[in-house]
């Protein structure tokens, strides 16, 4: 499809343009106690600028990591090589295992049951704030049940209503059903909170056995305080991010017309022994039931926990169900593979710069260890929780992923966790809310809403990093809170 995607209300003239908007002033009005327009504008032009095609940004952020190591840990440049190039493979597990939760999240959303439902939800909105509002909130409740099926069902939702809807922003639309993400590590699928629920010796080894035992999601997904948060935070990025959207000539809209997916034709009518068993209803129903009663056993009988294989186990096998035959299931996996290319090929890189920062050289210093002695020399049992979280935030940027922040601050900071006499869950959820935190200005997990939405990073990007400052108060509050 050749014809161009966005169509740019500016200053009177109709222009048409292609898939990333770039350079563009918005003008947005408020309250006149809440004017965020120069706030917004500076923000989008400062993305839309400086920000690169994520796979670059992974680049320069490997060259980053890899200068400086040197000097701070007295590492030779054959040394730092060397801890990149043997961290490159070491996130394949973790790597499999967010891949296949995206997709597997990806291809239920794609049931049509659920695609009829999203639909539904689609017409409700009328207005472009209502729009707005909806998809935040979609996207938000469904990240916190799972990140791969939340991220996807909000940009389907966002497509749905932008043929619809008239008037509305596509790009805030788009913006709008990423930011819900920042609650996914707080959520129903968070690595970290279901890696520490997971008993085991993994688990003492990871935090050089200052957790012996598992900690019960109770005390980190399911604690009250931990709630709250979430809520607020749901809250905040509604509301505001309905304040952020232009009006009048500065919304940037979509032809309708470009975002029909033209229907699947009928398979030919094939009465092989083959192809009924592709077409069977009872093959997909026994494989379901069997999935079923595998987390059944572990989860009820057994007493195991929800963990990360037990969320993709659950979306696979529900997945299959929903789709009714095999055939049709494997269809819809394979439609959605596409969405984890971004994941597959850039989580190498980021598994090299956990390379870097966990290596260590004849020195015998880490990188990691630097930057987290470093907020831990300056925390007290209140404070830890938060400099935990800002450490954590900061990290992500480098290493966007839960397995790589469990590998790097686990065996340090619950530690020095326990020392303080701060309880592990707050200790382990403040790693989670650091990791989801600073996704809005890191695109490396956008990558699959923008592939369906067919935008560039720095269209939304500007958007996000509003909603970075707002959620980020009530986090840091939060845990304040939550410490006392």
């Amino acid at each position: 499809m050749q014809r161009r995607l966005l169509i740019l209300m500016f200053n009177g003239l109709r222009t048409k343009i292609g898939c990333s908007v770039r350079n563009q002033k918005l003008e947005v009005h408020a309250p006149s106690f809440i004017n965020p327009m120069k706030i917004i504008n500076f923000c989008v032009n400062l993305v839309q600028k400086y920000l690169p095609e994520p796979f670059v940004l992974a680049i320069l952020l490997t060259l980053i990591a890899a200068i400086t190591a040197m000097p701070v840990c007295h590492q030779t440049p054959v040394e730092v090589i060397e801890h990149w190039g043997n961290g490159v493979w070491g996130l394949l597990a973790f790597s499999m295992q967010m891949s296949l939760i995206l997709v597997c999240g990806a291809t239920f959303a794609g049931a049509p049951a659920i695609k009829k439902g999203i639909r539904k939800i689609a017409a409700l909105p009328k207005t472009p704030a209502a729009a707005i509002a909806t998809v935040t909130l979609v996207s938000a409740v469904a990240c916190w049940i799972n990140w791969g099926f939340g991220l996807i069902v909000g940009v389907i939702l966002a497509k749905e209503i932008a043929r619809d809807c008239k008037g509305v922003d596509y790009r805030l639309l788009i913006a709008s059903a990423y930011s819900g993400f920042v609650v996914w590590h707080a959520g129903l699928s968070g690595s970290i909170p279901l890696t520490m629920a997971t008993a085991g010796d993994a688990l003492t080894k990871a935090t050089n056995g200052a957790l012996t035992e598992p900690v019960s999601v109770s005390s980190t997904l399911f604690a009250p305080q931990n709630l709250i948060i979430v809520l607020l935070v749901i809250i905040a990025i509604t509301v505001v991010n309905t304040l952020m959207h232009p009006k009048g000539e500065h919304v940037v809209t979509v032809d309708p017309q470009l975002l029909y997916e033209p229907e699947e034709a009928p398979a030919k009518e094939d009465k092989s022994p083959a192809a009924k068993l592709e077409q069977s209803y009872l093959i997909s129903g026994i494989v379901a039931l069997l999935g079923f009663s595998f987390l059944v056993i572990k989860l009820f009988v057994r007493g195991g926990s929800l963990d990360l294989n037990a969320v993709i186990m659950l979306f696979l096998f529900t997945g299959i169900l929903f789709h009714g035959t095999p055939l049709r299931f494997v269809r819809a996996f394979t439609k959605s593979a596409g969405s984890a290319a971004g994941i597959i090929l850039q989580f190498p890189f980021y598994a090299g710069i956990m390379g870097i920062i966990t290596g260590i050289g004849e020195s015998g210093i880490c990188y990691g260890t630097v930057i987290s002695d470093a907020c831990i020399g300056i925390s007290t049992p209140t404070t830890f929780p938060l400099l935990t979280f800002l450490c954590a935030a900061v990290l992500n940027l480098f290493v966007p992923s839960g397995g790589g922040h469990w590998a790097i601050q686990a065996p340090v900071f619950f530690t020095a966790g326990a020392d303080l006499g701060v309880d592990p869950g707050l200790t382990g959820i403040a790693i989670a809310w650091g990791d989801a935190w600073t996704n809005l200005i890191q695109p490396f997990w956008a990558l699959p809403a923008l592939a369906i939405a067919k935008l560039n990073a720095k269209d939304i990007m500007g958007f996000c990093l509003i909603d970075l400052a707002i959620t980020g108060l009530i986090i840091c509050g939060g845990l304040l809170v939550w410490a006392m």
